[in-house]
């Protein structure tokens, strides 16, 4: 029987990829004035990040129940499912892998390794699917979180942002930091590497692009790369262009629009990249 991969909304896996390797995605919590949305499912991407700008109260996001874990990893059981594993954003970031260790320990019909992936976004999604390829091929639980543990070491997340006052909003930072950066022009830059948050910061939208490429080279030998951003596929795209000499032997990377959980607190106009490093023999 096999190991099956549960990981949850804030991973930004593409529909195509989550089925044809099998994983289950579990939707966080976007609540929007008195009304609370399933990630993904009951708000479409394109929905959120055109209202975002005009709402006067900020979006909050939320993790999924204990319930919603359990039942899944039930309903995984009753499909056939050996063991899971659960794989989810950094708890440095959000309480659902908290509530999914919680729901582990709760479940009677099936063994359940939570693995906190110390990431955010595409970095948490590419390690699901890396889970998700290794079951596929026979691993064993124990090798499958192996590898993760080795993979995570070499996954980075570095985005930059267009402006603070979505993480002003959300909390993140202070109305001070916020308006210093308002009126200096400041563009923040977030780097998530291994578990640690980080930020970054620009004078203007293009040095914020050439930082970004500084900190991809300073990484070194990149086996994998991919890009992010809130709702300016355009400005993703130019990127890619702008760094595609870096990867000759590349095709397009995978691109793909942040999810409202994410999106709430980093505001429209964000470009990112997740990558990968290569291994140390390579």
């Amino acid at each position: 029987m096999p190991i099956r991969i549960v990981t949850d909304s804030t991973c930004d896996l593409p529909n195509a990829i989550v089925e044809k390797m099998g994983i289950t995605v579990i939707p966080a919590y976007i609540n929007i004035d008195q009304h609370s949305y399933l990630d993904g499912v009951e708000l479409t991407r394109k929905e959120f990040y055109e209202q975002l700008p005009a709402l006067h109260t900020p979006p909050t996001t939320s993790a999924p129940g204990i319930g919603a874990f359990i039942k899944v990893y039930e309903q995984l059981a009753e499909a056939g499912a050996s063991e899971i594993i659960s794989v989810h954003i950094s708890e440095k970031l959000s309480n659902i892998a908290n509530v999914a260790l919680l729901a582990a320990q709760a479940t009677q019909v099936i063994p359940v390794t939570v693995f906190d992936s110390g990431q955010v976004t595409l970095g948490t999604g590419l390690l699901a699917q890396i889970a998700a390829e290794a079951a596929a091929a026979g691993k064993s639980v124990a090798e499958i979180i192996q590898l993760l543990h080795e993979k995570r070491a070499k996954t980075y997340c570095y985005a930059a942002l267009d402006t603070l006052e979505y993480l002003r909003r959300s909390g993140r930072v202070s109305f001070l930091q916020a308006g210093l950066g308002t009126v200096l022009q400041i563009k923040p830059l977030l780097k998530m590497h291994d578990g640690v948050v980080e930020m970054d910061r620009a004078r203007t939208r293009a040095g914020a692009m050439d930082r970004l490429v500084e900190l991809l080279k300073a990484v070194g030998s990149i086996e994998q790369i991919s890009l992010v951003h809130t709702h300016v596929p355009e400005r993703a795209q130019a990127f890619w262009d702008s760094i595609k000499h870096l990867f000759p032997t590349q095709t397009s990377p995978l691109s793909v629009e942040v999810t409202s959980v994410i999106g709430a607190h980093i505001g429209p106009g964000a470009v990112g990249l997740v990558c990968i490093k290569s291994d140390d023999h390579k």
